[in-house]
């Protein structure tokens, strides 16, 4: 019966510590995205951000369309907090990183903070949104 007890606790603590685990990631990786999109691209911060973007899509509207996408980021940030559809989100996440990635690490790795090293944050990033929604999350039972 003790031991029962004592199960029944350590999956409790278990539980709460998973939990705390998953909302310090989740916001993390929402200030991440709201970091990048309202202060680099939005406030324009950083003029490397749109640097990349004239490249990519040509100078014309660069400075429209990296205040377009520094807006996007910051929604995604707001789509974390609300917890809304995580399994979605974490895979528009995933496919919005990877893309963009791979189309800065072919056409202006010159400009990225790290070069062509930039990849691999992008990857370790793409794992922590993996981990923390198809493992934590999975595991606490909070998809939606």
């Amino acid at each position: 019966m003790e031991n029962n007890r004592l199960t029944a606790r350590y999956r409790h603590l278990q539980n709460m510590t998973d939990k705390t685990t998953h909302t310090f990631i989740s916001y993390s990786i929402a200030a991440v995205w709201l970091i990048n999109g309202l202060v680099c691209k939005v406030l324009n911060l950083v003029p490397r951000h749109q640097q990349i973007v004239a490249e990519i899509l040509g100078t014309n509207y660069s400075r429209l369309f990296t205040i377009a996408i520094g807006c996007s980021e910051v929604f995604m940030a707001i789509w974390i907090i609300s917890k809304i559809k995580t399994r979605l989100n974490a895979i528009a996440q995933i496919s919005i990183v990877a893309i963009m990635n791979t189309l800065e690490f072919i056409i202006v790795p010159q400009l990225l903070l790290w070069g062509k090293a930039n990849a691999i944050f992008a990857f370790v990033f793409i794992l922590i949104v993996y981990f923390n929604e198809f493992f934590l999350n999975k595991k606490l039972g909070q998809q939606t």
